[in-house]
């Protein structure tokens, strides 16, 4: 575990996945204060990662585990791209493919919001229109 499967090759695809919800934050940070948005991100992904690696600990320990729907949660709640560095990491959860169909659907949602944001909500306003 750790360090030996850390390898470069897994920053290539998350560099590709955050340039866009990047980018969004920098045009969001025009209208709220972007140390807000940092010290958010920050948190959240920093927790996300070390509630990763206290569930593989607990894991192999065959101690109580996190519940697969709070890391989840954790996920949607900004730290995605943590849970890919940690999943990697640790190599926890990755051949778990109920989780990742999960985890990739929250990913894919992230980036659609944030091309929709980024393009002023041209998906949002149709949804809305059909609902009317």
């Amino acid at each position: 575990m750790g360090r030996s499967t850390f390898q470069p090759r897994y920053w290539v695809p998350l560099g590709l996945l955050v340039v866009v919800p990047v980018l969004a934050l920098v045009r969001l940070a025009q209208t709220v204060d972007w140390r807000f948005l940092a010290g958010y991100a920050s948190i959240v992904s920093i927790a996300t990662f070390a509630v990763y690696g206290w569930d593989k600990r607990r894991a192999e320990k065959g101690e109580w585990r996190v519940p697969e729907a709070r890391l989840h949660l954790m996920e949607l709640a900004g730290g995605w791209a943590a849970a890919y560095l940690a999943q990697r990491y640790f190599r926890h959860k990755i051949a778990k493919t109920r989780y990742l169909t999960v985890y990739w659907s929250i990913v894919a949602a992230y980036e659609l919001l944030t091309v929709d944001y980024l393009l002023g909500w041209p998906i949002a306003n149709a949804i809305r229109r059909l609902a009317q």
